[in-house]
């Protein structure tokens, strides 16, 4: 749908006014326009600074270096000493930052802070990032890389580590007038090759609408895989893919060279037909709560392609009602599409029908972490989904393969188009980045978690809302 106002503030006379009177102007995002790249960037320069004592520098300045990005150091800085080993080791060369005054912008600030011992060193992230912070170029990105606090046993090394993650909540919020976002990756002992594909993504235009976030990484099952071609081959399925965000979701997989098996209920396959047709997909129409859908699941897939190697739960429904005013029948309605479906589709598909490795993806919503009036039951599914794939990752980790969660916020869709103004205009504007989302922007994440250079990622739920203002 067209953001009049963000369109309004990007012409001319917008520009004028908006600056005249102080109005907001949401920052023109770029997104990702084609697959995912090996120099993904080619061209960029970096700023790479750690606190002294840092661990994960190598790993690092390998990912950067090996997807085309320009290392900048400040060579004044208190931990300059391991990003210098590290570029020794690896032979990368370590360009001397330019400063405010002159140069080209950095498109990216990168901190390895997995060397905080204690509170006192958290001065070392603030004398690196609070003078070059304001310079970064616009749809910058800013990234923290740590060791994740549940792996450090020292009282005053958890305490630093942990401070990380409201230090980055907090800059998302300033830092998003420009389009620059802010998240930190949490790294366990064992897990330093997985940074290359998480930090990869996080530093591209594929999470142009994800900020604020914190991933925690857990040790990967199939080591080190690039991006680029890690789904050529694999068998995809998305529910609720006639439309939307399930059709965009459905794109992007096949974009990235997945075989898409899009399903929907049965009054909406004539739409399913014509997204199927656009990729090379395959259509199903199934009704997500038949007691039956897995076993014909995996009975049509079979068929065709021996078993799934992705799943995305997408389908999903509102009825919105106040508690006190809701009939029962909306309840079950939402309840049995959003979360039982979910539920008996797996256990069906993990006794028959996914292959060895499968990753699923279920769509939450930031309506399930901060809750909404008029949503209880929509927003008790999409919190039962974060619990369920916290709960599930172990038995998807014993078969080699993990199950995780994407939570949109306000995303441009047929849906939000029927929203009364008011409230449509204040779900825009309410995240760090002032705008609502796109479709793609959820579609990007739910293929970086399906594919298995997110391997890494289990059971984790990752928000794509512009950093919302509201939920954890």
């Amino acid at each position: 749908m067209n953001d009049r106002y963000f369109e309004f503030t990007h012409s001319s006379l917008g520009k004028t006014i908006s600056g005249l009177i102080g109005l907001p102007t949401p920052p023109r995002l770029r997104r990702a326009d084609a697959p995912w790249a090996m120099q993904p960037l080619d061209g960029r320069y970096v700023l790479v600074g750690a606190s002294s004592g840092a661990t994960l520098s190598q790993p690092i300045l390998r990912a950067i270096a090996g997807a085309g990005g320009e290392v900048r150091v400040i060579t004044d800085h208190a931990g300059l000493g391991p990003v210098k080993a590290a570029g020794a080791a690896l032979n990368v060369k370590l360009h001397t930052n330019p400063g405010a005054e002159g140069g080209t912008r950095n498109n990216a600030i990168v901190f390895d802070a997995s060397g905080l011992s204690s509170p006192a060193q958290l001065r070392e992230l603030y004398d690196f990032v609070q003078p070059v912070v304001r310079g970064v170029a616009s749809n910058g990105r800013v990234l923290l890389v740590s060791r994740a606090p549940e792996s450090i046993s020292d009282v005053k090394a958890k305490t630093a580590s942990t401070a990380l993650r409201g230090f980055i909540r907090s800059l998302g919020k300033e830092v998003g007038k420009n389009g620059t976002t802010a998240n930190l990756i949490e790294v366990p002992a064992g897990a330093d090759d997985a940074i290359d594909a998480v930090l990869r993504f996080f530093l591209s235009e594929h999470s142009a609408f994800v900020s604020g976030q914190v991933l925690p990484l857990s040790k990967p099952v199939t080591g080190a895989v690039a991006l680029p071609g890690s789904l050529e081959g694999k068998i995809a399925l998305v529910t609720g893919a006639a439309r939307g965000i399930g059709a965009s979701i459905a794109e992007t997989l096949a974009r990235e060279g997945a075989k898409v098996v899009g399903m929907d209920h049965p009054s909406a396959e004539g739409g399913l037909g014509e997204t199927m047709a656009k990729i090379g997909g395959v259509g199903l129409a199934i009704d997500v709560t038949a007691p039956d859908a897995a076993a014909r699941i995996a009975s049509e897939v079979g068929k065709d392609f021996g078993g799934l190697d992705i799943v995305v739960h997408n389908a999903g429904v509102t009825r919105d009602k106040m508690l006190r005013n809701m009939p029962a029948h909306f309840w079950d309605m939402v309840i049995n599409i959003n979360l039982a479906a979910i539920l008996n589709i797996n256990e069906g598909l993990l006794k028959k029908g996914f292959n060895d490795g499968a990753r699923v993806v279920c769509i939450s919503s930031i309506g399930g972490i901060s809750g909404n009036a008029g949503q209880t039951n929509y927003g008790a599914t999409k919190a039962g989904i974060i619990g369920y794939v916290d709960t599930m990752a172990p038995v998807f980790a014993q078969r080699g393969g993990a199950i995780n969660a994407v939570a949109p916020g306000f995303i441009e869709t047929a849906m939000t188009a029927a929203m009364p103004f008011g409230p449509r205009e204040v779900g825009r504007r309410l995240n760090s980045l002032s705008q609502g989302g796109l479709p793609q922007d959820i579609a990007e994440a739910v293929t970086f978690f399906a594919s298995p250079a997110a391997s890494a990622v289990n059971g984790r739920t990752m928000r794509v809302c512009g950093q919302n203002y509201f939920g954890a």
